[in-house]
């Protein structure tokens, strides 16, 4: 262990939350070097929604690369790529009536928010873009702007123009806060002015698995329109099935005008980002927002097969939302024995509870490694025990894990009891 403390910058953060060396993996269970096992209840961040080392993505890549495929391809025309457009095509966009242009950027979800950013100003001819409270969209310079989160923002070390906040969804209780977005746009006072773009997770992820409702979301896309305002969804996180279905925002009967995807998109924990935009917005000059990296071949071999095995029909679909059920039950019957000390966040395989203050979650989250669950927190006081485990997970050991999480929280709980008196 000692080469990361000596060698490896500071930054290094998910390690110090689980300070073993990882071996193995498979689907939703890791193996350090002394051979003890963890229920994977973090999942990558949202990157492994198909689970670690997905046998049916591991036999396509390796016959890719055994067949001296395409590695490294820049923007050009590959097999490869073309494959799996046409898959994405033929499978997500065309039964979902979405009439988008695919764009390829550097392989980060946040390369693909930067290049989001752009195409809306340079589309509008206007700068500001708002985001939202808790909202997280990444953490180079044009993202990090629109992410609410100040401890993302102050290593930036200069301010971040071009952004206004709003409060999402539930933010101020019961008040629609889109009354309150309106208010500022007519009012030539209020310091908004005339946005280019909103952008907006349905289910914010880190900012603590705050979800917008339907009407909120409706709402929104129809302030966008007549404000003449860009939506971009930034479905990074939430997307690829974890809401129980491909983009977190189907049930709502939305389009936004501009979609970013990364994370589980290549099926396998490859790096792959892509935006996808409405026809008449991809008004890109050949090479204008490039990079090294942009399309990924071995990540389109794994991604077409993911979305070969995943999502040919909606059997996959159901699965998560069986799962998304259970896991819902198990955490309301759990903030039910400690009354109202925590409370229910999320949906979809993306749910957790929200206890007093960050130092609790903590310990909950500490308690489960030593336990064999790896869980985190997110919320901007990391108060919220986040469930991302991969979707893919079988039952037994869901279940298994939620009963480990469930013995934590209550032994966590009762020695805050316990303190207190």
């Amino acid at each position: 262990m000692g080469i990361y403390k000596d060698i490896e910058s500071n930054v290094r953060g998910y390690c110090r939350s689980f300070p073993v060396t990882f071996k193995t993996a498979k689907n939703a269970l890791l193996t350090d070097d002394q051979g003890t096992e963890y229920i994977d209840f973090l999942g990558g961040a949202g990157t492994l929604n198909y689970g670690h080392n997905n046998p049916k993505f591991k036999e396509a890549l390796i016959e890719y690369i055994e067949s001296d495929g395409i590695t490294h391809g820049l923007d050009m025309h590959t097999e490869a790529k073309g494959a799996f457009l046409e898959t994405f095509r033929d499978l997500i966009l065309e039964p979902r009536d979405m009439n988008y242009k695919v764009q390829f950027t550097g392989p980060t979800g946040t390369n693909a928010v930067e290049a989001a950013l752009k195409i809306v100003r340079m589309n509008t001819g206007r700068s500001t873009v708002v985001s939202f409270t808790n909202g997280f969209h990444g953490v180079t310079q044009g993202a990090a702007a629109v992410t609410a989160n100040g401890y993302y923002k102050k290593s930036i070390g200069m301010e971040l123009p071009g952004v206004q906040f709003m409060p999402f969804d539930g933010y101020l209780g019961d008040f629609n806060t889109l009354s309150y977005f309106e208010k500022a746009l007519k009012d030539k006072s209020s310091g908004l002015g005339h946005p280019a773009a909103v952008i907006v997770e349905c289910i914010q992820g880190e900012g603590g698995l705050n979800v917008a409702s339907k009407e909120w979301m409706q709402g929104l896309q129809d302030l966008c329109k007549r404000y003449e305002m860009l939506l971009i969804v930034d479905d990074i996180q939430a997307g690829c099935g974890r809401s129980g279905t491909f983009f977190s925002f189907e049930e709502f009967g939305i389009q936004p005008d501009v979609i970013t995807l990364s994370k589980s998109l290549s099926g396998y924990g490859l790096p792959f980002a892509l935006v996808l935009l409405k026809e008449e917005l991809d008004t890109w000059s050949p090479g204008e927002h490039n990079g090294t990296f942009r399309g990924n071949n071995h990540a389109f071999v794994t991604a077409r097969r993911a979305l070969e095995c995943y999502w040919a029909d909606d059997t996959f679909s159901k699965s998560v939302q069986h799962k998304a059920s259970i896991i819902r039950r198990r955490l309301k019957e759990i903030q039910a024995e400690h009354g109202g000390q925590l409370k229910h966040k999320g949906r979809g395989i993306m749910q957790g509870l929200e206890c007093a203050n960050g130092e609790v979650a903590g310990k909950i989250t500490e308690l489960a490694f030593t336990r064999g669950l790896i869980i985190e927190t997110s919320g901007s006081d990391s108060q919220v025990v986040k469930i991302l485990t991969p979707l893919t997970i079988e039952e037994d050991q869901l279940l298994k894990g939620l009963k480990i999480l469930e013995a934590c929280i209550g032994d966590v709980m009762a020695e805050q009891i316990s303190k207190a008196s």
